[in-house]
């Protein structure tokens, strides 16, 4: 991402970067997964992506921050240690590209403006952790943990905790150190957000104050550390799309048939009958209801049930289900499944967050 000043307005900047369609753009799936990553010739300049680089930097720079992280596109999100910046995965760039994204492993992560400001308000929190040699202090160590710990393969979260902010999905600001400093920060520079009162009473409550003192001794510091390298820049993956997504899909697990496909296909359907709903539908129409069942049912709070909801939803998509029955019956048998998975969980069963 280019960081020479900009004094136009923001529609004269899209004009300027404004590129032309690729080739590759009305290829078909197939043939679009033949393509490597470096042919893709892609950029951040002239895409939505440029304005929500420049929204965070406006964000860093009203809470009176001097860094400004430079900002790249590679196979996926990620800040590099030892380099104050981040990583914006490719399909993000082109919205053919989303799409594909989307068949192949089931969503976009960041995929709208909302959540590509909470990934990149995030990373930022590493860069400037990064910047600023901050995890070096002692303070920071002893209010977020060692940053030398190793990452572990895998994490069990605990809902209930009020030792951590909540921000990104699954509690993530509990699977590490650094994970929870950057967690953390992302809740603090959010414009708008009265963390004080959100979070009145938490023990978190010492983290957020620590960060918010942290910044303002920083703010109008140059920062130590100021490379402006690209780690895994899109232009050097010659990986095929296609075994960029076997990889994906096999770190993620998302083609693993198991036990919890074989129940969903209980409740809902295979086929393309036209006088049948899209299971994906019938979930987003009546998740609001459903949730709530399964809430009053688990005992367990509507954030912890939102999210095995939409993991529900995006696995009926996968499978192509459909509803075929009453609504009635096919809303009370969808809560049924999704608290037992929910209970599952929180009854020690194996519900580990892959990292």
């Amino acid at each position: 991402m280019s960081n020479r000043r900009r004094s136009k307005t923001g529609a004269a900047k899209r004009r300027r970067g404004r590129v032309s369609r690729p080739d590759w753009e009305s290829y078909t799936d197939e043939e679009l997964l033949e393509l490597r990553l470096c042919d893709l010739d892609l950029r951040i300049e002239g895409t939505w992506l440029e304005e929500m680089v420049d929204k965070l930097h406006a964000e860093m720079s009203a809470r009176g921050l001097r860094l400004k992280p430079h900002c790249w596109l590679s196979n996926e999100w990620f800040s590099p240690d030892g380099i104050p910046g981040i990583a914006i995965p490719f399909y993000l760039a082109h919205p053919r590209l989303m799409k594909l994204e989307r068949k192949q492993v089931l969503e976009v992560e960041g995929g709208t403006r909302e959540w590509c400001m909470r990934i990149l308000r995030h990373e930022a929190g590493h860069a400037i952790d990064t910047a600023y040699r901050l995890r070096r202090k002692r303070r920071w160590q002893h209010v977020f943990g060692r940053a030398g710990k190793p990452y572990p393969a895998s994490y069990r979260p605990r809902p209930h905790s009020r030792n951590h902010v909540h921000h990104l999905e699954w509690w993530y600001a509990q699977s590490h150190p650094v994970e929870d400093f950057a967690e953390t920060f992302a809740v603090w520079l959010k414009p708008g957000t009265k963390w004080k009162k959100a979070y009145d009473g938490w023990p978190v409550m010492r983290k957020l104050e620590y960060v918010d003192e942290l910044m303002d001794e920083i703010s109008d510091v140059p920062a130590p550390v100021r490379s402006r390298a690209q780690i895994e820049p899109l232009r050097t993956r010659k990986r095929t799309l296609r075994a960029h997504y076997r990889a994906k899909r096999e770190r993620y697990g998302v083609d693993l048939p198991d036990f919890y496909d074989r129940q969903l296909e209980r409740v809902f359907a295979p086929g393309r009958a036209h006088t049948s709903e899209a299971a994906t539908t019938f979930l987003k129409r009546c998740g609001p209801d459903i949730r709530r069942r399964v809430e009053k049912w688990s005992g367990q709070p509507a954030y912890t049930v939102e999210q095995f909801l939409r993991e529900m939803t995006n696995r009926a998509r996968r499978l192509g289900l459909r509803r075929t029955r009453s609504e009635r019956r096919v809303k009370l048998e969808a809560a049924i499944l999704l608290t037992v998975q929910v209970m599952g969980y929180v009854d020690g069963g194996a519900r580990h967050i892959s990292l």
